[in-house]
């Protein structure tokens, strides 16, 4: 039916880039209402930069407090809270009763109100959109069925939906800063991604200039398993956590790396691509819910798309169990290779997988430990994740912030 859909976006495909020196710079997108400085080349400084993110990781804090947690003087950080709170990124508030003598320093928070981001994940039969504004709170969220539809119908979707957010939740389209957009594949260059079957119109497309153009904003793009590791960073276990592997458990089966609570991408864009560790043997039996689908339809459950599967999963359902059993060697020996090259303090299971499920593989794995002098060399806590939002499109959401201004 959708075979003939003409899109009304261009397309950047990737022949139109290689080779032809072109690259696609979200910074240089950025929107001048957003920048500072008498030539408007800059949207914060590194100091400023230091202060957002003071004020972000600590929700409310005083003045005075900013200036104990820098290097800097107490008038550098007067006058740099003061361009901040003048360009509307913060606000000054009351001082907190009972702190200290003297003067009381009035509270900073970040202004909500000063930019919204906008975060797409597109999975291979949904897509995830959200609002985030500045000040770390989700505003809307909204899912798009896209099973067997084409690249330029997936497009108009995400405008649509996104364009409707901003007017059903009264936020002024002029204060989007910019957009995240998550996809599962690797990186192939640039913002091109090579993606499972089911997405297979999103491959080999620059994706940063496509969206952009969809949304009229700068487009930041990632892997969907890295954006979910730094929702679960900022908003999950990653609060207590700082160094962890999640596994993005989705159609296929790949991973992210925050180390000391920073993303760890790798050398080519692509650490955590899991899946790269298997022979061709092996891939049909690794914990992907693409050979669940199939072995549950083959069972006779009345599924199609892996967002069935997330939505309505009975643990009773013909063909888990016989899954669970196939997948789980392949299982135990990715998770040791995790344990043995990256020593995480924890590995999260996450992505589109239902938690009832990611639990039962939990319960199956089992680490190859070999005493030395009689002790054993730590192991990681296993965990599945407890956020009850998409975390793919909220980390995709939190890319542009993070990029500029945290």
């Amino acid at each position: 039916m959708f075979d003939s859909y003409a899109s009304p976006f261009k397309l950047h495909v990737m022949s139109d880039f290689v080779g032809k020196g072109a690259t696609y710079d979200p910074d240089s997108l950025i929107a001048g209402r957003f920048r500072s400085g008498p030539d408007l080349g800059r949207v914060v400084s590194a100091n400023e930069r230091e202060i957002l993110r003071i004020v972000r990781d600590n929700h409310r804090i005083s003045r005075s407090e900013i200036t104990d947690r820098t290097n800097l003087t107490q008038q550098s950080v007067h006058r740099l809270v003061d361009n901040l709170a003048s360009r509307g990124a913060i606000r000054l508030g009351e001082p907190i009763p009972g702190t200290g003598r003297g003067q009381p320093s009035p509270t900073v928070v970040l202004n909500r109100g000063f930019a919204v981001s906008v975060g797409i994940s597109v999975n291979t039969d949904t897509i995830s959109v959200c609002l985030f504004d500045f000040a770390g709170k989700i505003r809307a969220t909204e899912h798009l069925p896209i099973a067997d539809r084409p690249l330029g119908y997936g497009l108009e979707q995400i405008g649509m939906s996104v364009r409707q957010q901003f007017a059903q939740n009264e936020i002024e389209y002029e204060t989007l800063f910019g957009a995240g957009f998550a996809i599962s594949g690797f990186l192939e260059s640039g913002t091109i991604y090579n993606t499972p079957l089911p997405l297979h119109e999103w491959s080999l497309v620059e994706l940063g200039p496509t969206v952009s153009e969809v949304l009229g904003c700068p487009v930041w793009t990632a892997n969907s398993a890295n954006t979910a590791a730094v929702c679960e960073s900022m908003l999950g276990i990653g609060r207590y956590i700082r160094n962890f592997v999640y596994l993005s458990i989705d159609y296929g089966f790949g991973g992210a790396l925050i180390v000391d609570g920073d993303l760890m991408r790798g050398g080519h864009g692509n650490a955590g691509e899991l899946s790269a560790m298997f022979e061709l043997e092996e891939m049909n039996n690794r914990p992907a819910l693409e050979s669940l689908l199939a072995n549950l339809v083959s069972n006779g459950v009345r599924v199609t798309t892996v967002d069935d599967i997330r939505r309505n999963f009975d643990p009773a359902w013909q063909g888990v169990e016989s899954w669970i059993d196939r997948v789980t060697p392949v299982l135990n020996r990715t998770v040791n290779a995790i344990y043995a090259i990256a020593d995480p303090q924890a590995i999260i299971f996450g992505g589109q997988i239902p938690k009832q499920l990611a639990d039962r593989l939990i319960s199956r794995v089992e680490f190859v430990r070999l005493p030395r002098h009689g002790r054993l060399m730590k192991a990681p806590k296993l965990f599945s994740t407890d956020l009850d939002v998409d975390a793919s499109a909220v980390g995709a959401a939190v890319m542009p912030f993070k990029s500029v201004f945290f």
